[in-house]
Parts: structure tokens; sequence; C-alpha cells
């Protein structure tokens, strides 16, 4: 009898899985033939079209996945990939998916911490904006109009290229593509002169659901700001952004100091949480925390690096840090005077000398597997919390972990919290980035370093921000809640996430959610959920 009954229950799991697995068939082939029977060029779109069949379709994948863990052969991977060539092709794709019911996850850069850009468990077609990366410098007005697929680097470098005097206040990682990188806030070395990368964008143009080409003013004021902060994919595709280019001096003086714990690194971490969103806000002083092999042999210690971007001479520097951090011992060999744009290569890792070509590049210097998660402290961490932190990166995982701690004030103090759906400004002292990074293969790997910087993540829990506990939308984590993945998620399911990325920004992003996508047509494990009308959610 239970033999019978294994055998039954057997041959029906097969016949879900040949149904789901022709549903699946079916969905695509009508998708496919949608895209090509409502294209106004038919040979121009199937050149941007990578079914699985296809030969290049996992070289086109993977080049934009910078997270190998969602590499896996377990990973869900898009039926379909579409390398938009234009708007109309972004346009045919919304109406299309719609139709035939395939989910759309829109890819500009790949570094999405949760892999968000590229992988989902409802079928799926990725949109890779990779060709719709131009950028134009307009230096007479300090502007530029940069299409969703270019990446920071391009941007950097096609503005120096203009100018020796303008710069933008984005990220550190130039293959970090602007799309994502600028709706969810786009942190960089010179907020606290200049704010984000998103309160520094003056326009931009987003498909709707309904296939609109919307720029500021045809949009609106709501829906302009929710993509500046709020995550553009939960509202539309964000093709291209008109930024605000801000004036940099023709030279800046960057160091690094690196200090172990027996170089006095406890102490001056615990001063630095002291001073380091007081200083002037021409002077960004961050420090990145990493386990390294101490002069003693077999014994590990902290290495705490004061990593430093001045925007001005060294002559000017040193004075200020004497006054305000001498417990540093800055002095005038540990700077390097150098123009704003060899500053970007000099925090991206790069050696001395190389030329700027490499910013156009979107092949990052290293790609491994890792977790992360961020936090917002408000109030110094003690040294005995310090030393707690240490214990734990002796640990074994630890030892390909960083913590990367990011000082406020100065811009970010002046912003209002409800300029845009970033909220996290005055009151913060840093921000923390956890990271740990692994190189072994398998999910056995994968989940010993998750479970590590869960530990850790867990200990922080008396250091940081509380009722919410904060986290920055672009370290995606999706720890912190998750929405139903049958599409229908509740306010009250959303707001577990949402109130810790937008605090009290996250009803309006749900208001404009509800006004620009009523039927959740664009939507992720952590996209702003809309919310329907009472009559509907009585069944009225």
């Amino acid at each position: 009898m239970e033999t019978r009954t294994s055998s039954l229950l057997s041959l029906a799991l097969v016949i879900v899985f040949s149904f789901l697995l022709a549903t699946s068939a079916d969905v695509h082939g009508n998708f496919i033939q949608c895209l090509t029977s409502h294209s106004q060029n038919t040979t121009s779109i199937s050149q941007v079209i990578y079914t699985q069949n296809n030969s290049s379709y996992s070289s086109v994948l993977e080049f934009s996945i910078q997270n190998p863990r969602f590499l896996s052969a377990g990973t869900p991977k898009p039926l379909v990939i579409i390398t938009p060539l234009h708007e109309s092709h972004i346009q045919v794709a919304i109406n299309c998916s719609r139709k035939h019911g395939m989910q759309i996850r829109v890819r500009s850069g790949g570094h999405d911490y949760e892999g968000f850009s590229y992988v989902s468990d409802a079928p799926f077609f990725v949109l890779d904006l990779i060709n719709l990366r131009s950028i134009s410098v307009d230096v007479e007005n300090s502007s530029a109009w940069v299409q969703a697929g270019a990446t920071i680097g391009e941007l950097y470098y096609r503005t120096a290229e203009k100018s020796k005097t303008l710069g933008f206040p984005a990220g550190v990682c130039p293959t970090v593509g602007v799309g994502g990188h600028f709706s969810g806030g786009g942190y960089g070395l010179m907020l606290r002169k200049f704010g984000l990368a998103a309160d520094n964008v003056i326009d931009a143009h987003i498909i709707d659901v309904n296939g609109r080409i919307l720029d500021r003013e045809s949009m609106g004021e709501d829906l302009f700001w929710a993509i500046r902060g709020g995550g553009g994919g939960s509202f539309g595709v964000i093709t291209a952004w008109k930024i605000k280019l801000v004036p940099v001096p023709s030279t800046v003086t960057v160091f690094t100091v690196p200090k172990t714990i027996e170089q006095n690194a406890t102490m001056l971490v615990h001063r630095w949480q002291y001073i380091a969103d007081k200083f002037d806000e021409d002077l960004f002083i961050r420090i990145i925390l990493r386990v390294i092999n101490s002069s003693e042999d077999g014994k590990k210690t902290i290495q705490a690096s004061f990593n430093s971007l001045f925007l001005g001479g060294a002559d000017e520097l040193l004075p200020l840090m004497q006054k305000d951090f001498p417990e540093l011992g800055l002095i005038r060999s540990d700077c390097l005077e150098m123009s704003w744009i060899e500053s970007i290569l000099y925090f991206a890792g790069f050696p001395t000398g190389a030329s700027l070509d490499v910013l156009l590049d979107r092949t990052p210097l290293t790609r491994r597997s890792f977790k992360a998660k961020s936090d917002y402290v408000k109030e110094p961490i003690s040294k005995i919390g310090l030393e707690g932190i240490w214990r734990r990166f002796y640990e074994e995982e630890g030892a390909t972990a960083e913590m990367i701690l990011s000082p406020y004030g100065g811009k970010m103090n002046a912003i209002p919290e409800s300029e845009t759906p970033f909220p996290h400004r005055i009151g913060n002292i840093y921000k923390i980035q956890h990271l740990v990074y692994w190189d072994e293969e398998g999910i056995e790997a994968s989940i010993r370093h998750i479970d590590w910087i869960r530990r850790l993540y867990s200990y922080m829990t008396p250091y940081v921000s509380k009722s919410p506990r904060a986290a920055y939308l672009n370290y995606r984590d999706l720890d912190i809640g998750v929405n139903s993945n049958k599409g229908n998620t509740s306010y009250a399911q959303a707001s577990i996430w949402g109130i810790k990325y937008f605090m009290n920004n996250f009803n309006r992003l749900v208001h404009v959610k509800t006004m620009v996508d009523p039927t959740n047509f664009f939507k992720n494990e952590q996209s702003i959920p809309p919310v329907s009308p009472w009559w509907k959610k009585r069944g009225n």
C-alpha cells in the first residue's frame, strides 16, 4: 500500500512539474512572439533578445553578475535577456510582459547586493540596460544627462574629459551602474560637502507601467521625489538622469593611515567617533576595519585604516588635522596631492599611475562572493563594545570580513530627512557597512559566512540605531524582511523592512506607488507595495 501511495505521489509530482514546464514554455514563446510582432523594427529587436538556447546567453547574463554566490546552478535564471538599444524596445518589453505574465527585472550594473536585478522565483526576463549608457556633459551649465546603463566610472571619466574642476558625489566603485545607484541614494566620499548622488539629480526619464516616457514635468513631483532614494525598480524603468555637477578644486589630498591594535587602534577608532561628523565639510575620513597578520608569528591583529579625501591641498589639511585629530599623528609624507579624477582611481584601488581609461572597463578588479548588512550609529560605541567586535573578527570567517565606518555631518545634516526618500540625515554620526567575503564554492561556505555576519549583526544591536534599526537601501539585505512571493504583499508586511530603509518616508512611497503602479507590475522581494482601496479589500 505504501509503495502504491508513493508511486502515485511521484506520478503526481511529475505531472505537476511537466505542467509547470509546459506553462513556462508557453509564456516564454508567447512573450518572444509578442516582442517581435509589436516592435517597429523586427530586425533591431531580434538582435537584442537572448533566450537560454542562444550561444551568447550565459556570457550576457554572467557579465554583470557582481556577486558569484548568485551564479550557482540552483539560482533561478531568466527565460530571456533583453539588451535594449533604445527606449522603444523597453516600451515593447513592458507591454508584452504585462500581457503574458513575465516578471521584469531591470539591470544597470549588476551590483544589487541580493541579486534582485537578475534573480527571481517567478518566470522572468532581465532588461539589461548595458547598451543605454550615453553621457552628455554640459560644462557651461555644470550638468550632465546620463543614461541608466552607464557606470559611475564612465560618468567620472566623461566629466573629467570635459572639465578638471567639475565632479560628482557618487560612489567609490567605478563599475556600479548609475540606474540603481542614484535611485537608492548613492553615497560617496563627497557626501559631507554635497550630499548624496540623489540629492544632485535635477531631472530624469522613466518609462511607466503603461509604456509612457516621462520626464520630471510630466511624471510630477511625487514620482520624481520617489525615484531619488526610494529605489527606481518599484515605479518604472528609469532610462536617464540629469544631474547637477559639483565644483572640485584643481588639487585634492588623500591619505591612508593604517593603525593596528598594538598601535592604539581601539583608542583612535573610539576618538574618531566623537569628531568625524564635525570635521570641516571638505574633509572626509572613513575607517576600514579588517584582520591582518601581526608582526608576531602566527598571530592576528585588527587593522583600522583611516582613509581620507580632503578637497584642498596638504598645506590646508595638516593644520586642520592637528587641530581636530592630532591623535592620528598625520604628517606631510602621509599625504598625496592629486586631481579629483586621480583620487577616484586611488579609492577604487588602482595602482599609482594607472590610466584613466580603466574607468571605462565594466569588469571589476575582483569578483568575490559576499554578504553585506548596514547600520547607523547615533551614539559612540564604547571601547568595550569595540573590543567585542574585534573578538568576532578573530573568528575563522572574520578573516575575510570588513567593516567600513563612513562619517556623516556637514551637508547631510542640512538636508531634511523628507527631502528625498533617503531619511538618514541629522543625528547619525556614521554609517556602517558590514561585509564578509569568501572564495570557496558551494552552499556550505555560503551558509557558514552568512551565519557569521548575522552573529556580528546581532552583537551590534545595542550599539546602533533603534526603533527602527535603520538600514541603507543600496546595501540591500533580505534578512530585515521580504515581501510575499505571491505578489500580494500587505502594507504591514512590507513596512517591516520599509520602515528600516525609509523611516517616515515609507508611507509617502506607498502612496506614490499606488498612484503610478496600482497593479504592482514592478515588483521584487523588497519593492514598495501599492495599497488597495478599502472596497477592494472587503471584496465589494
